[in-house]
């Protein structure tokens, strides 16, 4: 009997004692799988903004002309004028420079080469000839620089952004560059393009929506600008969705189930989903505003009321 007893004891210790090593084993094992979890998390690139990958890909592109420069020297500027190669390509290319302000490599119009542009500006008269030497000559011997450039049979002008670096060859420095509108990487829009429509009774412009734009920005709410002039109103109207008003210049009043909030520059609104609204410019002045949805406007998410 008391060896049974014994027996017994000893199953349940080892008993004990295997479930005990079962749990630390398998304690073991998630901290690892955490750990390994932690590591590819961290280890794991983000997706880089089209803007920043273009300003790294300029610099990148940028540096391998310096690279080549500095081994070949004016050996290798045919290639860097050979449209549709990688240094030439749209609107993208590279140039040099000598120090003097002197071109020797423009592809976009190679009779310009051997022209004096150390005196050249952008289209706001920003001396972009004298920074460009300065930047090349500077003891970081590179940098960035912001400017105002038509784009390729536009006349108004665009934001490009260039990257100069000095290259070195022999007796020779060079300065050597290229750029990118910014505007074709990123999303920008001025009033002065909008196109406007008669939307419940006042002027509007769709200034943002995603569902009208070239690329997939990520969004999913719209921005409209609109226009009111003093006296007007817009139609009685109730949609699914929140509504959000920013006044941006004059003044008026919302009405929003018939109790009217009072506008005035600089105020924000949010009008809750399926609230009947309407705004009247009570102002001298037109009424400018912001209109924002989420999601974004849809025609079967709006209601006429009159």
């Amino acid at each position: 009997m008391r060896i049974s007893k014994i027996y017994i004891r000893l199953v349940l210790s080892l008993s004990l004692i295997f479930l005990f090593l079962s749990f630390s084993v398998y304690s073991q094992q998630e901290d690892q799988v955490r750990e390994q979890d932690r590591e590819r998390n961290c280890t794991q690139p983000l997706l880089q903004p089209e803007i920043s990958a273009q300003k790294n890909n300029t610099a990148l592109k940028v540096r391998e002309a310096v690279s080549l420069i500095e081994e070949r020297g004016e050996e290798i500027f045919p290639e860097f004028r050979e449209k549709g190669s990688k240094w030439f390509y749209d609107d993208s290319y590279i140039f040099v420079w000598n120090t003097n302000g002197t071109r020797v490599v423009y592809p976009p119009d190679p009779e310009g080469e051997g022209q004096d542009v150390s005196n050249l500006t952008d289209f706001n008269g920003k001396p972009i000839g004298k920074l460009f030497v300065e930047t090349a000559l500077s003891k970081e011997g590179e940098g960035w620089i912001a400017y105002e450039w038509s784009k390729p049979n536009e006349t108004e002008p665009s934001t490009k952004y260039g990257f100069i670096k000095r290259a070195n060859f022999g007796e020779e420095t060079y300065l050597v560059g290229s750029g990118f509108y910014v505007e074709d990487h990123l999303f920008i829009r001025d009033t002065g393009n909008c196109e406007f429509i008669n939307a419940t009774g006042i002027s509007l412009c769709e200034f943002m929506h995603p569902g009208r734009m070239e690329k997939d920005p990520g969004i999913n709410y719209s921005i409209a600008y609109a226009v009111m002039g003093p006296g007007e109103k817009n139609l009685k109207h109730r949609l699914s969705n929140p509504e959000a008003y920013y006044i941006l210049e004059g003044t008026g009043t919302i009405y929003i189930d018939d109790i009217p909030i009072s506008l005035h520059k600089g105020k924000l609104v949010l009008v809750p989903a399926n609230e009947i609204q309407y705004i009247e410019n009570t102002g001298n002045t037109s009424l400018l505003l912001l209109i924002i949805n989420q999601p974004a406007w849809k025609a079967e998410n709006e209601e006429i009321m009159e």
